[in-house]
Formats: C-alpha cells, structure tokens, sequence
C-alpha cells in the first residue's frame, strides 16, 4: 500500500512538472533554448505573404509557426493614410510599424508602387513613375526593407485560366491550359509591341533605378512571367527562361540587379518533355548572389499547360533544390506560394489557402533541416 502510494505521488509530481514546462522555459533561463544551439532555418527568413492585409488567423498561426517574416505591398488604406499615395515615406513607414504591432517583420515589397504600364510599355509619364519608385526605394531603405519583388508582366500580370481544378484528394489548384484563351480578344490600345521593344523599356527601368537602389542597398528581384509563355492577347513577355535572366543580370551588372527565383515559373518553363534544371539554376545565379528572394512551390506539366502542385506531389526534386540554396548559402526571405486549397479551408484567394500554407511550411522547413544536417 505504501509503495503504491509513493508510485502515486512520484507520478503525480512528474506530471506536475510536465504541465509546467511552458511556463518554466519562459522564465528559467537554465533550461536551454535550442535555438540557441543552431541556427534557424539555416538563416533563411521564412515568410508567409499578406496581400489583403493583416489576417490575424494567419498572423495567429505564423507566430505559432515561428514564421515571422511578412510579405505585402504598401497599402495606405491599412494605415487610415488613403490621402497619400502607397510610394509616400510616412505611408511606407506606418505599414511597416503596423506589421510590427503584431509581432512580425515586413521583410519584401511585393508588388511594388509606381511601377505599372508606362514604365513597362515606355509610354509617356515613364520618367515620373521611375522618379516616383526612386522615392519609394528611399522609404523603404530608410525603415530597413531592402527586399523588392517585381514583375514585368504589363496588362496581364499572374493569369490562370481555372482556379479550382480538383487535385491529390480533392484539394482544389490554379491551373493554365493555353488552349483556353486562343479566342480571347487581342489587345491592341497600346500600339505595336514587340519583344524587342520590352526589353529596351526594362533596360531604361533598370538603368534609370539600379545605381540608386545599389546606393540605397536596396535588392531589386525581378519574378519570372508566369506563366512563361512568349505573349497573352498579343502583350509580349519575355522573363520566359533562364536565360532571360541570363540577360538581364549583364543588362546593367550589380549586386542589387538580381531574381526572384520562383520555383514553380522556372519549372514550368520550356515545352512538353522539357523545363529548367532547378538545382543547376540555383546554383548558377545563386553562387553569384544575385537570389534576393524565393517563392518556394512546385506544378506539373509545362509552360502551355500546367497545374500548381502539393509541395511533396510536383515536378521537381525539392529536396535537391533545398540543398542547392543551402550549398550557395542562401540567406534570404523565402515563402510558400500558390499552395492548394484544403479541406475546410476557402478558395476566395486561390492558392494562399491557410491550411495548404501550413502544411507548405512544415515541409519546407523539413528540407532546410535535412540539408542542413546531411
């Protein structure tokens, strides 16, 4: 009886002890804190992207996550500011501080302001709106964002032609067949545009803006087209292959000129049968530091036809692909992009379904580990 009894209470006392731990690894600073004892994500900026502002489920969750980096636009309206344009330095510093009453940091601009059709199409009012970008490249780099994700993608910027086609189990995706937009209408107000003629705009843009976001330490990353075919309704694209991006990086040399490798643009890249090599890409743009950012997501099929794919469930060999940015020592913001649409979850914002997002992140951080320890 009295064996049992002291069973109970030694028992009882380990119990006690486990309910408090949370409490205790707050405040007992001898109960040591792994993270102290390597470092996080390889030094990777895990993020999680807010296009329609804060969403404090998500936010709820990123914290729980540890996925503190936050990726948006500049949205005045977030910060009671619609009176001032979203390139405005008091703007751009209000959003940031928003995001940092929630306990995250805005680490890229995605979506840039000042930076749409006259700029891209070299129509007249251009050299107001790169003025305009300057100015807000100094807002940024005044609160300490120095990370911008932009497109050059005019008219028609990302475009799917379904956004619930069904996958593994249901799961809802985005997906392009370019079959289905043959008979859409050309788009012909703009004049006569050619490939040639995108380049020279974006060859003004960079030479006008990359001098001073080199000054400004700021790291303009240009995201493929997506999806990489050569024009939709007659607007031309050309950030359709590696070596677009070959050419864009000699346009005008710097350590600020520099991608958003976008995974699953870059993979589906090229006809049926073909595609980029991830792995080897990464490696050649990242040895040279010129990654400022990744969109870390997977499809299936190519550039005319393809679908968005669970992380586990695409193309690529991801688990190479972690390996390549963990050898050319990536640093960076990387997030999950365009995941699909779980049970229980909406599609209102097709591909940014929070639950998919969860399940993104467990497996991106999963590769970080087993490269990191191989």
């Amino acid at each position: 009886m009295k064996n049992d009894r002291r069973d109970f209470i030694r028992k009882s006392a380990a119990f006690t002890a486990a309910a408090a731990w949370p409490q205790a690894a707050k405040t007992n600073p001898q109960i040591p804190n792994k993270t102290s004892e390597y470092i996080k994500d390889a030094g990777m900026q895990l993020s999680l992207a807010y296009f329609w502002g804060i969403e404090p489920r998500k936010v709820a969750l990123a914290k729980q996550m540890n996925v503190l980096g936050a990726v948006g636009g500049i949205n005045p309206r977030m910060v009671n500011m619609n009176d001032k344009p979203n390139y405005n330095a008091q703007v751009i510093k209000a959003v940031k501080a928003a995001w940092e009453t929630q306990g995250l940091q805005l680490k890229v601009i995605e979506g840039p302001p000042a930076l749409y059709e006259k700029t891209k199409l070299g129509l007249p009012g251009r050299d107001e709106e790169i003025e305009q970008f300057i100015q807000f490249m100094k807002g940024i780099s005044a609160v300490g964002i120095d990370t911008v994700c932009y497109n050059w993608m005019p008219v028609i910027s990302w475009a799917r032609t379904q956004t619930d086609r069904p996958s593994r189990g249901g799961a809802l995706v985005s997906a392009f067949d370019v079959d289905a937009i043959q008979d859409e209408e050309l788009i012909t107000k703009y004049g006569e545009l050619s490939h040639e003629k995108m380049w020279q705009n974006m060859t003004y843009f960079l030479k006008a803006v990359i001098p001073e976001a080199e000054k400004l330490g700021v790291k303009m990353a240009l995201h493929p087209d997506d999806p990489p075919i050569d024009n939709i309704r007659g607007i031309p694209r050309i950030m359709t292959s590696v070596d677009a991006f070959k050419k864009l990086i000699d346009l005008v040399p710097s350590p600020s000129n520099g991608l958003t490798f976008c995974q699953g643009s870059f993979a589906s890249m090229g006809g049926e049968g073909q595609g980029e090599n991830i792995p080897e890409a990464i490696r050649y743009f990242g040895k040279k530091g010129l990654i400022h950012f990744v969109h870390f997501r997977d499809v299936k099929g190519y550039k005319e036809h393809f679908e968005e794919a669970f992380h586990d469930d695409g193309k690529t060999d991801m688990y190479e692909a972690m390996k390549a940015y963990y050898e050319v020592g990536f640093k960076g913001p990387i997030r999950p992009d365009h995941v699909p649409t779980m049970f229980g979850d909406s599609n209102e914002h097709a591909g940014y379904s929070t639950i998919g997002t969860l399940f993104a992140i467990g497996y991106i951080r999963g590769l970080i580990e087993g490269v990191s320890k191989a």
